[in-house]
Formats: structure tokens, sequence, C-alpha cells
């Protein structure tokens, strides 16, 4: 199976729940077709692709990657926003990392 497989269900979920897939529409519309926004579509975009390789949304970074190359964006900024995503990846498990080791604390001294 694959995403585009996947696809293929979205009416039937739009149907199922029509009041939620509307609410979703419309955040989505807000989102990405707002033209009185201060950020241009072209960075939106770059930002959805950053976020859809944080959560590793196959979809969403099918979508935005097409998307953000449609507003613009080229190879390089996509291989920049990798990077920048791998980053803040990292700094996550590094920081959780300091939790790890206060709740060790915390476990081994009560």
């Amino acid at each position: 199976m694959t995403a585009r497989n996947d696809r293929s269900y979205a009416p039937a979920l739009r149907r199922a729940a029509p009041t939620e897939a509307a609410g979703y529409a419309a955040l989505a519309e807000a989102a990405f077709k707002n033209e009185d926004g201060l950020i241009p579509l072209k960075y939106r975009e770059l930002i959805a692709v950053a976020v859809a390789l944080t959560t590793q949304c196959e979809m969403c970074l099918e979508s935005h990657v097409a998307a953000a190359a449609d507003a613009g964006a080229t190879q390089e900024e996509i291989a920049e926003v990798t990077f920048v995503t791998a980053a803040i990846r990292a700094g996550g498990a590094f920081t959780h990392g300091l939790k790890a080791l206060r709740i060790l604390d915390h476990h081994q001294t009560h």
C-alpha cells in the first residue's frame, strides 16, 4: 500500500465526518491560501515541509514539497529545511535526555 492508495479514502473520510472535515478544510485554507498573511506562501510551504519531515507524514511530504516547488522553492532550500529539521529533532532528543537524567535521579533518590 502507498500513500497514493490511501488518498482514495479521502472522500469516505469527509463523508463520515462532514463537520470535522469542513473545519479541517477551513484551517488548511486559512494556512495556505491566505494571500493577506505576513508569511509568503513559499515559506509557509517550507515550514510545512519541515513539519512533515518531523512527523514523518508521507502524504504531507508529497503534498508540501510539490506545493513548495510550485511556490518557487529550490532543491537547495528543501535540503536546508531537511538539515534544520534534523538539528531540531536532535535537539529534542538531547533535551529529553536531560529529562531522562532528572527522572532517573528522582527515581534513585526516592
